[in-house]
């Protein structure tokens, strides 16, 4: 099992319907050994030391961060950690809004359990990819093939009653869903290359997913798409459309307070001064600026406040959930593995 971003030779990025699948992206590698992505890696390498009273303080969380090691759940908050799911097939554990809950995947569908590990229920036998909350915990987000043969995002009742309805593309709303076998098989195909995690905004009127309207332009990209009308609106681009590079935006995840976007991306450039190996850029969904946060091969970010937030980074060859700090760059790694998700806490 393979989280985005582990090197053999070159990038693999995770998949996370039932397993992780990898892609290839030629000269990435090569790319990620030899610059970093930019200022903010700089800067994020050259502090990433710290104190020790500074790393203490850095690793100080509020809550348990779930994340998956060879293809089981765990949680922990640095010191001990408790191991959630057996049989290696889970993926992608995201914390419900009050924190009592984690959905993720297992076997490629749609579960839910209690904080501990208990209470594990499938949700859907329909192919699913990178659930996400809704903000008052009654509905789960997750992609799956849509009625135009792309990815699609769907939503269903936490409580299992009811079937999955579909959120976007607007014009699958009307129709009827793409039976389950056929998804299953789309649905792998597609996971070879990308990952199709979503993510619900904090205000619940936004989902940001993989792919959408914008597809019919450029060879990839990232959306955010309005709930209350179906209009969708393009973060990041890649490929046709005027724009002459490659690569993809995945693996969306907000900030509390809904102002900020952060996201894992790759570029291959028209040049090799453009090309930038996987990392996390992090967008303002006020004015639309972006920036680039932390070191190369940094992925899968999740807020933990305004300040801080879990990535999954290259330690030693190997992938760990790292704390960093978004202002300072400091690093303290937290456990080995991937795919980090931080528990709210009521306050």
């Amino acid at each position: 099992m393979k989280s985005i971003g582990q090197v053999a030779g070159n990038v693999a990025v995770a998949a996370a319907v039932g397993i992780c699948c990898a892609v290839c992206h030629p000269g990435a590698a090569q790319a990620a050994a030899g610059q970093a992505t930019g200022g903010g890696a700089q800067a994020a390498a050259g502090s990433a030391q710290g104190t020790s009273a500074q790393q203490a303080a850095a690793a100080q969380l509020p809550g348990l961060v779930a994340y998956v090691r060879n293809g089981d759940v765990y949680t922990s908050k640095g010191g001990a950690e408790t191991r959630l799911t057996t049989g290696g097939k889970s993926a992608r554990p995201r914390w419900s809004p009050n924190g009592k809950q984690i959905a993720f995947l297992k076997g490629g569908q749609l579960w839910t359990m209690n904080a501990n590990g208990t209470g594990q229920r499938r949700l859907t036998t329909r192919p699913a990819a990178g659930p996400s909350w809704s903000p008052d915990g009654k509905w789960i987000a997750f992609a799956s093939l849509s009625c135009s043969g792309g990815p699609g995002v769907y939503q269903i009742r936490t409580d299992g009653k009811g079937a999955p309805a579909v959120l976007f593309p607007r014009d699958c709303r009307s129709e009827a869903l793409p039976g389950e076998t056929e998804a299953a098989k789309s649905s792998v195909q597609k996971e070879l290359s990308t990952d199709n995690a979503v993510a619900w905004s904090p205000d619940g009127r936004q989902l940001a997913f993989r792919g959408g309207d914008c597809e019919s332009i450029y060879d990839s990209c990232l959306s955010l798409g309005d709930l209350s009308t179906g209009g969708e609106k393009t973060v990041a681009a890649y490929g046709g459309g005027g724009v002459q590079n490659s690569g993809f935006a995945v693996v969306p995840s907000w900030r509390s307070d809904g102002a900020k976007l952060a996201f894992t991306a790759y570029q291959e450039g028209e040049v090799a001064s453009e090309n930038k190996p996987v990392h996390l850029v992090e967008y303002d969904a006020v004015t639309g600026a972006t920036r680039t946060i932390g070191n190369a091969m940094d992925r899968e970010l999740d807020y933990v406040d305004a300040g801080r937030a879990v990535i999954t980074s290259e330690k030693a060859g190997t992938s760990w959930v790292t704390v960093v700090g978004l202002a300072n760059g400091l690093r303290v790694p937290l456990k080995s593995g991937s795919q980090p998700s931080v528990q709210p806490v009521s306050r």
